[in-house]
């Protein structure tokens, strides 16, 4: 890919995402999406496949986070190791959250889950090491960040009190798709990752990236503070 057309790729990409508010997002549920899940009776599996795959491709707190995670991974092991560690973490509490009942307040989960974007681009950057003189387990990281992912989807679900007739079936759907939304925008992500390694530009273009990625969690986390300040 030409040099010049991935920067353009890049700025248009940055220019939309500068461009988007965080609004139009907020606990990512559009209005048909509201008013099935408001409505929802019984086992409707395919539905909430869909639901749980548009949710993670609209989620940009989820992929924000992925996107740092498997920035720096080269190995095609690794980033599966990875992105497992990612899942199970999401997964149980999803499930756990949901199937128990645990009440969680969105906007403070959302916060965390702010705060997981700053740390993997702040670890990207090196800053650990230059800041503290010490790494921590990149690996139990992704995993505990996993899980307060996992609770932020479990509290978008908990909004619309389903129904316990098909609850499990329907939540296994969603997992499913979730992991599926997951894998679709992953290929995307390690496609243009891996064009951009191949040019001289890579590292300035890392510093750049991790620098936004910093950015973009602050910011989620002052709005999701403020809103738990409001609220």
């Amino acid at each position: 890919m030409p040099n010049s057309l991935i920067k353009l790729s890049l700025t248009l990409l940055l220019g939309a995402l500068a461009l988007i508010s965080i609004d139009v997002f907020a606990h990512g549920v559009d209005d048909n999406t509201r008013a099935f899940l408001e409505q929802n009776q019984g086992v409707q599996f395919i539905p909430f496949l869909y639901i749980g795959a548009k949710h993670m491709i609209t989620g940009y707190d989820h992929l924000l986070f992925l996107v740092g995670v498997i920035f720096f991974l080269y190995r095609s092991k690794e980033v599966l190791l990875y992105v497992t560690m990612f899942t199970i973490g999401h997964s149980t509490t999803l499930l756990f959250g949901v199937l128990s009942d645990i009440q969680v307040n969105a906007y403070l989960i959302d916060a965390v889950i702010g705060l997981s974007v700053v740390y993997k681009g702040f670890d990207n950057l090196g800053g650990f090491k230059r800041c503290f003189n010490w790494q921590p387990n990149t690996q139990w990281a992704v995993l505990i960040f996993g899980l307060f992912h996992g609770f932020g989807l479990a509290t978008k679900l908990q909004e619309f009190h389903l129904p316990e007739e098909g609850l499990i079936t329907n939540l296994i759907a969603f997992n499913i798709g979730v992991e599926l939304g997951q894998f679709a925008a992953l290929v995307f992500i390690l496609i243009a990752i891996n064009a951009w390694r191949k040019l001289p530009s890579f590292q300035r273009f890392s510093t750049v990236t991790n620098t936004a990625l910093m950015s973009a969690g602050v910011m989620l986390m002052g709005y999701q503070l403020t809103g738990y300040i409001v609220n």
